[in-house]
C-alpha cells in the first residue's frame, strides 16, 4: 500500500513539476503584454515547479522541500497583490497592502520553525508542537488568501472580472486545496499521505486554467460544460453519494458481532438495493436534478440546439405508435418544457375552440366546445402564453379571466396553455400539463414558446393546406368519373333513340320485338343503377324556407327507411322549425342510412325529435361499431374517406351542408363498440324571428 501511494506521489509531482514549467514558459512567451502581473505569474509558476521538482526527489519533510514550498507560498501572496492593481485600483493597494504584509509575515515563520526543527532534531517531543503550530500557520495562510481572492473578484469592474476570472478561479482551487490539507494534518497531527501523494497532481491542474487566464483572449473565454455532461455528472454524483452513505453505514456496523452483524449487513444490502431502484430511475428525481443544474450552473434554461434538433426529430419520426401530426405537434411543445401530457384544441368555422388531440392526458375530461370564439379571438389579438398558476392567483393582463373555461381552471394539472398563430390567425391552442417538478413559467419560458408555438402553427397550416389540395384533387377525380358516367349515359340514350328509329320500320316483326324488350331491359337495368348512384348524393334543388314539424319529418323518414331496418321513433315532440324539408329529409337518410350500415341485422335504429328551448333536436342513435377519435377529428366529414368497406365518405359531409345550410349545426359523439349519436340542431320558428327582428333593426340603425 505504501509502495503504491510512494508511486502515485512521485508520478504526480513529477507531472506538475512539468506542467507548471510548461505554463511559465508559455506566459512569459505568449501571455499578454499588457497585463502587469504577468512577471510574478512566471515566477510563481517557475517556483511551484521548483517545489514540485524538490517534492518529487527529495522525502516529505527534507529542509529542501519546505524552503521550496515557503517561497512558493510567498510568490503566490505577492502576485495575489499585484492582481489587485489590474484595473487600474492602485490606490487599493494600501488598504490591501496590511493584510498580504500579515500572510508573508505568517507564512516567514515557516522559517523559524524550520530553524528550531533543524536544532532540536532529536528532540522527540519539539516535533509534535511544531507540525501542529506549521500546520496551524498554513491554514492561516489559505483562509486569509481566500478572503482576498473574494473580495478581488467581488470589488473588480466587470471588464476586470472577465480578464481575472481563470487566475481566480485557479488560485482558489490551489488553496482551497491547502486549506483542506492542512485542516486535516492539524487535526489529525499527522502528515494525510494520500491527500500528500495529490498535492503534485493538484499543482498540474490548476496550472492549465491558470495560464489560460493570461490569453490575450481570455475575456471571451467562458467555461460552458455540456448539459448532458453536466446531467450524468449529477447523477452520478449522486450515485457516488448514495454508495459512500451505504458503504458508510456498512463500515459502522463492525461495532456488532455475531449473527447480528451478519444478519443487518444482509438486510442492509437488500434495503439499499431496493431503494436504488425505486429511487434512482424515479422522473421526480431526474427532473430535479435537471432543473437545480439549470437554475446554478447555466446562464440560460435551455440549450437552444440540442431542443431545436430535439423538436424537429419529433415532428419528422411518427414512432413506433403511428402517432398523427396533432398527437407529435403537442409532443414536441411539451417535451420542451418536460411537461408529462397535453391536448390540442383547433377553431371550427364559428371560432369555437374543440378538441383535435391528445398526447398521454386520457384523464383530461374535454367538453364538445372546449373554449369560446372570445378567448381565440384574445389569443389571436395578444399571443398571450396563458399560466394557470397565475390565473388561479387573479392575474388579468387582457382579460382572459372571463374567457377561460372552467374545465381548464378548475382541473389544477393544466399548466400553461400556448396559443398556436400562423400570419397573425390562431390555428391552434395547445395545453400543458404540469411538469413533475413544480416550477413557475418565467421569460425565458415564454420566449421559447412562443417562437415554438409559430413553427408548430407552420405545420398545422400546411397540413391544412396539403388537405385542401387532396380534397380538390378528390373531387376533380370524381368529376372526371362522372364524366365517364356522363358517357355511359349518353350511349344509353343513343341507344333508346335508334330503337325508337328501327322501331317505326320494324315494329310489326316478332324477332324486333323481343330484341328490342332485351335492349330496353338492358338499358333502363343501366340506367336505374346510374339513377340510384347519382341519386344518393345529389342535393335537391332549392326551394323556398318554410315551416315544417320535426316530429312529422321524423315519422316519416322512419317509415321510409323502416322497410328495410328496424328504425324506431323513440321520442317525438311536436317542434316547429324554419327550413327546407327535403334537405333534412335527404341529410336523415344519409345519417340512418349510415346508422343502418354500421349496425346488425336486428338492431334499430333510434329517433328523437324535441327541443331544448333554444333549438330544435332531432337525434339518430345506432348501437353498431361506432368510430374513433382519430377518425372523428380527422375523416368524418372529408369526402371519400369512409369507414365502410366500399363506401364514398360523401353522405355525412353533404348531410353537415344540408343542415348548415339552413343555419343549423351537426355534431356527433361516438365510441368503439358501443355506437354513435348524430345530433341534428335546427332554429326554432320564434328564435328565428327574434334574430330577424335584432338583424333589421341593427340595418335600420345604420342607415
Amino acid at each position: 500500500m505504501m509502495l503504491w501511494i510512494a508511486t502515485l506521489s512521485y508520478v504526480g509531482y513529477s507531472a506538475g513539476a512539468i506542467v507548471c514549467a510548461l505554463a511559465a514558459i508559455w506566459v512569459g512567451g505568449r501571455g499578454d503584454e499588457t497585463r502587469n502581473d504577468r512577471t510574478p505569474a512566471v515566477v510563481a509558476l517557475a517556483l511551484t515547479a521548483n517545489w514540485c521538482f524538490a517534492a518529487a526527489s527529495f522525502e516529505p519533510g527534507k529542509p529542501i522541500v519546505e524552503l521550496a514550498e515557503i517561497s512558493r507560498n510567498l510568490a503566490w501572496l505577492f502576485l495575489l497583490f499585484r492582481l489587485f492593481a489590474n484595473d487600474g485600483r492602485d490606490e487599493t493597494l494600501r488598504l490591501v497592502r496590511p493584510v498580504v504584509f500579515a500572510l508573508v509575515f505568517v507564512e516567514g515563520l515557516q522559517l523559524a520553525l524550520l530553524l528550531i526543527a533543524r536544532q532540536h532534531a532529536g528532540a522527540a517531543e519539539l516535533s509534535a508542537p511544531i507540525l501542529e503550530t506549521a500546520t496551524l500557520f498554513r491554514v492561516m495562510v489559505a483562509v486569509g488568501a481566500l478572503v482576498l481572492l473574494h473580495n478581488l473578484y467581488v470589488g473588480a469592474a466587470v471588464s476586470s472580472r472577465q480578464i481575472l476570472r481563470w487566475n481566480v478561479a485557479a488560485l482558489a482551487v490551489l488553496w482551497a486545496f491547502d486549506l483542506n490539507y492542512f485542516t486535516i494534518a492539524y487535526i489529525t497531527a499527522a502528515v494525510p499521505i494520500e491527500l500528500d501523494a495529490l498535492r503534485g497532481w493538484a499543482a498540474a491542474i490548476f496550472a492549465v486554467p491558470f495560464a489560460m487566464g493570461f490569453n490575450r483572449k481570455s475575456s471571451g473565454l467562458e467555461f460552458r460544460p455540456s448539459r448532458t455532461a453536466t446531467f450524468r455528472f449529477l447523477s452520478l454524483l449522486v450515485i457516488g453519494t448514495y454508495l459512500a452513505v451505504m458503504l458508510a453505514l456498512a463500515r459502522s456496523l463492525d461495532m456488532l458481532t455475531g449473527d447480528l452483524t451478519r444478519m443487518t449487513q444482509v438486510g442492509l444490502v437488500i434495503a439499499a438495493g431496493a431503494l436504488a431502484l425505486i429511487w434512482l430511475p424515479s422522473d421526480h428525481l431526474r427532473g430535479w436534478l435537471r432543473v437545480t443544474a439549470i437554475k446554478h450552473l447555466f446562464k440560460h434554461r435551455y440549450d437552444y440546439r440540442n431542443e431545436w434538433i430535439r423538436f424537429t426529430h419529433t415532428i419528422g419520426t411518427t414512432g413506433f405508435d403511428n402517432s398523427a401530426l396533432q398527437e407529435r405537434l403537442v409532443k414536441a411543445l411539451a417535451d420542451i418544457t418536460d411537461s408529462p401530457a397535453g391536448i390540442l384544441l383547433v377553431p371550427e368555422e364559428d371560432g369555437t375552440l374543440e378538441l383535435a388531440a391528445k398526447w398521454r392526458w386520457p384523464s383530461v375530461v374535454v367538453p364538445g366546445r372546449a373554449a369560446p370564439a372570445q378567448l381565440g379571438e384574445l389569443l389571436e389579438r395578444s399571443e398571450l402564453i396563458v399560466a394557470f398558476d397565475e390565473l388561479r392567483e387573479g392575474v388579468d393582463h387582457h382579460g382572459e379571466q372571463a374567457l377561460v373555461p372552467d374545465w381548464m381552471r378548475d382541473n389544477l394539472n393544466t399548466w400553461a396553455a400556448v396559443p398556436l398563430l400562423h400570419f397573425d390567425r390562431l390555428v391552434g391552442l395547445v395545453v400543458l400539463s404540469r411538469p413533475l417538478v413544480e416550477r413557475e413559467l418565467d421569460w425565458e419560458d415564454f420566449d421559447l414558446l412562443t417562437v415554438v408555438g409559430r413553427q408548430v402553427a407552420s405545420y398545422l397550416a400546411e397540413q391544412a393546406g396539403q388537405a385542401a389540395l387532396l380534397e380538390a384533387g378528390r373531387f376533380d377525380e370524381f368529376n372526371r368519373r362522372m364524366s365517364f358516367v356522363m358517357h355511359d349515359i349518353k350511349n344509353l340514350s343513343s341507344q333508346m333513340s335508334l330503337l325508337l328509329r328501327n322501331a317505326e320500320r320494324h315494329a310489326d316483326k316478332p324477332e324486333f320485338q323481343k330484341d328490342m324488350l332485351v335492349t330496353v331491359r338492358s338499358s333502363a337495368e343501366k340506367l336505374n343503377t346510374l339513377l340510384a348512384r347519382l341519386g344518393r348524393y345529389g342535393a335537391p334543388e332549392p326551394q323556398k324556407v318554410h315551416r315544417f314539424d320535426l316530429a312529422d319529418a321524423a315519422r316519416q323518414v322512419a317509415g321510409k327507411l323502416g322497410r328495410l331496418h328496424p328504425v324506431a321513433v323513440l321520442r317525438s315532440e311536436s317542434v316547429t322549425v324554419e327550413g327546407n324539408p327535403e334537405a333534412l329529409d335527404q341529410a336523415l337518410v344519409h345519417l340512418i342510412q349510415n346508422a343502418i350500415d354500421a349496425s346488425e341485422p336486428n338492431s334499430p335504429v333510434i329517433l328523437e325529435a324535441y327541443s331544448d328551448g333554444v333549438s330544435g333536436i332531432m337525434q339518430v342513435i345506432d348501437n353498431g361499431r361506432g368510430m374513433s377519435p382519430q377518425f372523428l377529428r380527422n375523416s368524418l366529414y372529408k369526402p371519400f374517406i369512409s369507414s365502410k368497406a366500399g363506401g364514398f365518405g360523401i353522405g355525412a359531409f353533404e348531410a353537415r351542408e344540408l343542415v348548415r345550410a339552413m343555419g343549423g349545426r351537426l355534431d356527433v359523439e361516438s365510441r368503439e363498440g358501443l355506437g354513435t349519436r348524430f345530433v341534428v340542431r335546427l332554429p326554432l320558428e320564434s328564435a328565428t324571428r327574434i334574430i330577424e327582428r335584432g338583424r333589421k333593426a341593427r340595418e335600420d340603425e345604420v342607415v
